[in-house]
């Protein structure tokens, strides 16, 4: 048995407590986090949402133009905020952010970007080569929860489509830590 301290409506706070070491907070409806007995930071998990999605189909990029990438299969979307190749959490706080775009005709540059509310946030990194490529951009991003949103973005250069591998086009993301 772990000591136990419970919130509840008509006697406020209890205590069960032994030897163990473990300190568990109770709810009055039962909810139990348990804290473990170790030095640092305990994380308590929660609503923390989390999404991944990859492309569906193969996409036409025009050379020189930033272009919204299309993730048209979902893998998991843990609290339902992704539509539309959009992430828009309704949970606010810091989101990691990946995503991953890979070429797959002759071009001279790939470029992908996160897009935070429609403008560009973070760019990844460059890459060029005369075959096929993939192109990563990765970021820590505060969403607060009601009107922010992320998208991904390429620009290539002297290109025409992405490839829609599931491994190899893809977009996700998790939330790291509340507001």
């Amino acid at each position: 048995m772990a000591s136990i301290i419970t919130a509840t409506v008509s006697s406020g706070l209890t205590q069960q407590a032994d030897n163990s070491g473990v300190l568990q907070l109770a709810s009055g409806s039962g909810n139990l986090v348990t804290i473990p007995s170790v030095t640092g930071t305990a994380m308590v998990s929660g609503n923390m949402p989390a999404f991944s999605a990859y492309q569906a189909s193969s996409q036409t990029i025009s050379s020189g133009v930033w272009t919204k990438v299309t993730f048209g299969t979902e893998e998991f979307d843990t609290n339902s905020n992704f539509a539309s190749s959009r992430l828009t959490p309704t949970v606010a706080g810091y989101y990691q952010i990946n995503a991953s775009v890979a070429v797959i005709t002759s071009f001279t540059a790939i470029i992908p970007a996160i897009y935070k509310n429609g403008s560009q946030y973070k760019v990844g990194n460059r890459g060029s080569a005369a075959a096929q490529l993939n192109s990563n951009v990765s970021s820590l991003v505060y969403l607060n929860g009601s009107t922010d949103y992320v998208e991904i973005y390429v620009n290539i250069g002297i290109g025409q489509g992405t490839n829609n591998d599931s491994d190899q086009t893809y977009f996700n993301g998790s939330m790291v830590r509340g507001a």
